[in-house]
């Protein structure tokens, strides 16, 4: 290639750039070249994540697009780093939410699950999931998400139910799994048990019932939200120290309608602040009551079916719970019980989060998880520092809730599901089957009808995706997964399940190699730009689909993740998508105009003695930003890495080295030659840094910057090498000659817009001083940046500009109305002088740094910076306005 000509076979690209017409064809490529797929190199360090299993009923919505963009920052990352990446995908068969739909779908034939039979609606269900389910893996594809296909798996597989079958049974052995009548969350819809995270809380409108228990100075005044369960109570209970009710603790009360007498005990659950300080005792029906029931004997009476129907021999047997209510305060009134009036009351209450259904607790029969060692050994390998959980501050909340665990329900009153594996015989004996036994058989037997919480088997995700109970290749090599993404508010529900299961299952592994994960990284919700959470009551929802078909899956995905740090909720807004896009925009016209100019990856750096300063100044600035970003992603800071990136990528590379490049550009030779290969390597480098989050636009310029006009080769920046920090090519002086050049550049800048001149207005103007700076190399861009004209012979400056060492003057005349401007700038100035003595008075103030926060002062220093700056800065422009 000639030295003073770009290559003919400079490859072009179109004008714009239109995700939807790459996007499809970019992700079909990577799969079907494999890309996703991990290369079991054993000389390359193992990096694995699992994701989240989605709900097989579910879509794409923002939490999803957050999670899942998140993750793909780190797998692309790691495999573009050598490591041998696997992100494995799959779904959760969701019992609940999956026999919903089904049953819903089965109401509109008139038909239901009870008259087809079990297993015949349990095929229906396996049809539906073949047919309908699982559309968010295909909405997966459309966000980018480079996952391994070929490791797909679902929570109902053969794998992963002999998985869940050998966890019960070794449970069960181990006495960590048993069958009793406790208090749980009932749903009368669903017709089932439900686990903490199936049950919404919302603040709901209801009514404060005051009503007296007995007569005169032995009676009690007990207040309840919901009256109709009094006809299950079997105590009213005080505080121990609760002087009020000291003489009546051990006494008897007549409980009314009931003509029963129940008695009056002492607990220190109670809150004798609250209300009258008294509160009535329904074991069977509150989960607080259950465990003063089981701390003082009482019996459980259950007065509700499980539709929610009163049970209780009386007039209100038959009656609806809610019917009930009205109907028990109604008879109280008429015997004179209502101590006050019935009074209007918010408060929390449990909703079925599949159907919205207030939720009941009941006692039931049901099977449960003794989970006290599970939970210690889940805490233990945190506080020992075997798992590491991304922010600390959020270790806290994990210990609040593992360390105080209540054992977990996990039978489900459902079709769909793992099945509990154990057998009843005739002459009441209970086998419980592993994967590899023969069920019992005769006459007599039948299984469990219960199945088994799908949280059970998403407990066991990191497992038994890998292959486990089997020891296969994938568990000995990817097992434990390096990271866990989701959301803080799964942490409770999900996360220490895996913890508690994966210890367990893997505790002769040896206590660092046991952990199903090394490290958990938490992000927060996404809310609105105002932090309020997400909601269609609020009109607020963002469908991350929509944004994808309007502004490409890169713009949504940085939008994300420029907003997300570890814990800290996400803000987004449209405005923020639309300038995402703009900036996959700016990067495409950056691009195209350095292929139009014949940058090429091919041409080596030449040494920094045949560089222009600016050429070293990039490649300095590209070099420190590798290392900055380095740091932000090993943090997890996902935000700050996205931030970086994108001010070098805007503010450097494309509105300052693609306009200094001109001028090398232009003058031809061994300085344009040199110019192009720094404008490949630079923008190699940023598409590399930027390719996790934005992978689309990325990959279809990188394709196109190291296109060789051959045959083209198995290339893509899903296997290219990730960028490396190189200290050779730091260059302070180069940083320092560059930063002189922008900082005139940009204060002459802000004068012409001061004075009102248009930014294609060309000014004559003299650049005093320039002569013997570092400056004076780049009088010629400066003045093709500012656009300033070289004064001829009758030139009359009539504004000065003092910056650094140089002077520019400008000849203005007759372009700015010189006693308008003067007026607004001194009214300018003024504020300026104001906000800058406010705050030099506090910073004066003894007693204010004594007493006021760091931040709050550094915060007051910053402001007093500000307003110095600005007091010089319109000082010198009043100066160099004409007299």
């Amino acid at each position: 290639m000639s030295a003073s000509q770009r290559p003919d076979s400079a490859p072009e690209l179109p004008q714009t750039f239109v995700p939807a017409e790459v996007e499809g064809k970019l992700y079909e490529r990577w799969v079907e070249r494999g890309y996703f797929t991990p290369s079991g190199k054993p000389d390359a360090t193992p990096y694995s994540i699992v994701i989240p299993p989605p709900n097989v009923t579910g879509s794409l919505h923002v939490g999803h697009a957050l999670d899942h963009t998140i993750q793909d920052i780190l797998v692309r990352r790691r495999r573009m780093q050598g490591f041998d990446a696997l992100w494995l995908p799959g779904m959760d068969h969701a019992g609940i939410a999956t026999q919903n739909v089904v049953e819903r779908e089965l109401a509109k034939e008139g038909l239901s699950r009870h008259d087809l039979g079990r297993e015949a609606f349990v095929e229906r269900v396996w049809q539906w999931k073949a047919e309908s389910g699982g559309r968010i893996l295909g909405q997966m594809r459309r966000l980018g998400d480079s996952v391994d296909w070929s490791r797909e798996r679902f929570t109902m597989d053969e794998g992963l139910s002999k998985a869940v079958g050998t966890m019960f049974r070794r449970l069960y052995d181990d006495g960590l799994i048993y069958r009793a009548e406790r208090i749980i969350n009932w749903c009368p819809r669903c017709l089932t048990a439900l686990s903490d995270i199936e049950v919404e809380h919302s603040d709901d409108d209801g009514e404060l019932v005051s009503i007296r228990y007995g007569e005169g100075d032995a009676s009690v005044v007990v207040a309840t939200t919901r009256p109709e369960t009094m006809l299950g109570d079997t105590a009213v209970a005080v505080h121990p120290d609760d002087e009020r009710y000291a003489h009546l603790i051990g006494t008897e009360v007549d409980l009314p309608l009931t003509g029963r007498r129940i008695p009056i005990v002492a607990d220190a659950h109670v809150d004798p602040e609250f209300g009258t300080g008294a509160v009535k005792v329904t074991p069977a029906h509150d989960p607080n009551d259950f465990e003063i029931g089981r701390r003082h004997d009482l019996p459980s009476l259950v007065i509700m079916d499980e539709h929610g129907v009163v049970t209780a021999h009386g007039p209100f047997q038959g009656l609806d719970r809610f019917e009930a209510r009205p109907a028990v305060v109604a008879a109280l009134r008429a015997e004179g019980r209502i101590e006050k009036e019935v009074r209007p009351y918010r408060h929390a209450v449990g909703h079925c989060q599949r159907c919205d259904t207030v939720v009941e607790p009941r006692v039931s029969l049901q099977w449960f998880v003794k989970v006290q060692p599970l939970a210690k050994a889940a805490s233990d390998a945190v506080r020992e520092g075997r798992i590491t959980i991304h922010p600390p501050e959020l270790a806290n909340r994990y210990f609040s809730w593992v360390d105080n665990m209540h054992d977990w329900c996990i039978s489900r009153q459902l079709w769909w599901g793992h099945r509990i594996p154990v057998y009843y015989g005739p002459g009441g004996e209970v086998v419980c089957v592993g994967p590899d036994d023969e069920p019992p058989t005769g006459e007599g037997w039948a299984q469990d009808e219960d199945v088994l919480d799908t949280w059970f088997s998403s407990g066991l995700w990191p497992l038994s995706t890998l292959g486990w109970p089997d020891e296969t290749p994938d568990v000995q090599r990817y097992y434990p997964t390096s990271v866990l993404v989701t959301g803080y508010d799964i942490l409770f529900f999900w996360v220490v399940r895996m913890a508690m299961f994966g210890l367990y299952a893997m505790n002769d592994r040896g206590a660092a190699d046991s952990v199903p994960f090394r490290e958990i990284v938490l992000h927060g919700m996404v809310r609105d730009a105002h932090g309020k959470k997400m909601s269609k009551s609020f009109g607020n929802v963002v469908d991350p689909l929509d944004w994808i078909d309007r502004y490409g899956a890169d713009a949504t995905r940085f939008t994300l993740a420029r907003g997300a740090n570890p814990g800290s909720d996400v803000p987004i807004t449209e405005e923020w998508a639309q300038g995402s896009r703009n900036f996959a925009t700016k990067l495409w016209n950056a691009s195209r105009f350095a292929l139009m100019n014949g940058a090429s990856t091919a041409l080596p750096v030449p040494p920094a003695g045949d560089l222009s300063s600016a050429d070293r100044w990039i490649l300095s600035r590209l070099h420190r930003l590798i290392g900055e970003v380095d740091a932000s992603y090993d943090g997890y800071e996902f935000a700050k890495a996205c931030e970086a990136i994108q001010a070098f990528a805007w503010g450097e590379f494309c509105d300052w080295y693609v306009e200094l490049a001109k001028t090398s550009l232009t003058a031809g030779g061994a300085a344009a030659d040199a110019t192009r290969a720094v404008l490949g390597h630079v923008l190699d480098g940023l598409l590399r840094l930027l390719h996790p989050v934005m992978p689309f636009v990325t990959e279809q310029l990188w394709l196109a910057l190291t296109a060789t006009g051959e045959a083209e080769p198995a290339r893509s920046l899903v296997v290219a090498g990730w960028p490396t920090a190189r200290t050779e090519y730091v260059d302070p002086a180069a940083e320092a000659e560059i930063g002189a050049l922008q900082a005139l550049v940009t204060e002459v800048r802000r004068f012409r817009s001061d004075q009102g001149l248009k930014p294609g207005q060309r000014v004559p103007a003299r650049l005093a001083g320039i002569e013997g700076t570092v400056l004076a190399a780049h009088e010629s861009a400066i003045r093709t940046l500012l656009r300033l004209e070289v004064p001829g012979p009758s030139f009359s400056a009539s504004a000065s500009l003092p910056v650094a060492d140089v002077r520019v003057e400008l000849d203005t005349a007759g372009t700015i109305d010189v006693a308008a401007e003067r007026k607004r700038l001194e009214k300018d100035l003024g504020n300026a002088r104001r906000e800058r003595d406010q705050a030099e008075r506090k910073l004066g103030n003894a007693e204010f740094l004594a007493k006021a926060p760091a931040p709050v002062v550094e915060k007051v220093n910053k402001h007093f910076a500000t307003a110095q700056a600005d007091v010089a800065r319109l000082e010198a422009q009043l100066a160099a306005l004409p007299s």
